[in-house]
């Protein structure tokens, strides 16, 4: 029965879900990682995931973990770009993606002090995304930043996020539904008013009743299964489809992370186009 229930789930999770294609961000089992790197891709294999977003190999040489992806039919699909590589040593985030020949780049924190991030962090930042995002551009690779939350802070008629959209002539945005939502912002409102603006996302659900802020912080175990908390998962993979998002990687922090992956996929799995 348990092995019935691994080709089901492998079956599901190769094909396109409502035209997307779903994956995991392998930050998801970073604990895992440290003990135990060829068991944890073992693990994702039996789920049935096939694409995911990384970019760390974990203590292994490059052309032997690469290998190990490859052993297991994982394809990676987009790896993470230090904020100050980005602004200090553009080339080098270009290198580690042509490494794993990968089509996105994206960061996912801007470094600030403290609870500090202002105008003047989100005016830099864009800067500096534009003018890494038009060299990455030239090389076939598309740059996209990672809200973190604390991007949505009050900025003239709207946020800092606001500012940075409307201002991303060279970069795009992946969107984490969880960080959006506990930064104070709609989800779907975001997706609505930049239709062209988010090229992937992380689908990732926040436990019933809890109130969000804008630090970009929250325990991590208030990361729960997909369709369990507060978030509309439903109607985002649905808006995700209708956008032509390319990837959804499904993001879960919590150290239920084993238990809460397979479920997630079964959500998933059961909505209906």
């Amino acid at each position: 029965m348990k092995k019935l229930f691994v080709i089901l789930v492998f079956s599901f999770a190769c094909s396109a879900v409502y035209g997307q294609e779903i994956g995991l961000q392998l930050y998801s089992l970073r604990n895992q990682f440290k003990t135990d790197v060829p068991g944890t891709l073992d693990l994702i294999q039996s789920w049935g995931i096939t694409n995911i977003e990384g970019g760390d190999s974990y203590g292994v040489p490059l052309a032997k973990f690469k290998t190990m992806l490859k052993d297991r039919n994982l394809k990676m699909r987009s790896i993470q770009g230090a904020y100050k590589d980005l602004k200090n040593d553009v080339e080098k985030v270009i290198k580690n993606a042509k490494d794993y020949d990968v089509k996105y780049v994206m960061c996912a924190w801007i470094d600030h002090d403290g609870n500090t991030f202002d105008f003047g962090n989100a005016k830099e930042a864009t800067t500096i995304f534009n003018t890494a995002g038009k060299r990455l551009q030239e090389e076939g690779i598309t740059l996209v930043y990672h809200a973190h939350g604390y991007e949505f802070r009050n900025y003239e008629e709207g946020s800092l996020f606001d500012y940075m959209a409307k201002n991303a002539k060279y970069f795009g945005f992946e969107m984490d539904v969880y960080w959006v939502q506990h930064g104070g912002a709609n989800p779907m409102v975001l997706l609505n008013k930049y239709p062209d603006k988010f090229k992937l996302m992380h689908l990732k659900d926040m436990e019933q009743g809890l109130v969000g802020d804008d630090s970009g912080l929250s325990d991590d175990d208030t990361n729960v299964t997909l369709g369990k908390g507060q978030i509309d998962m439903d109607g985002l993979i649905r808006k995700a489809r209708e956008l032509g998002i390319e990837y959804m990687f499904i993001e879960d922090e919590s150290s239920r992370v084993v238990a809460q992956v397979p479920q997630s996929i079964a959500f998933v799995k059961s909505l209906k186009e």
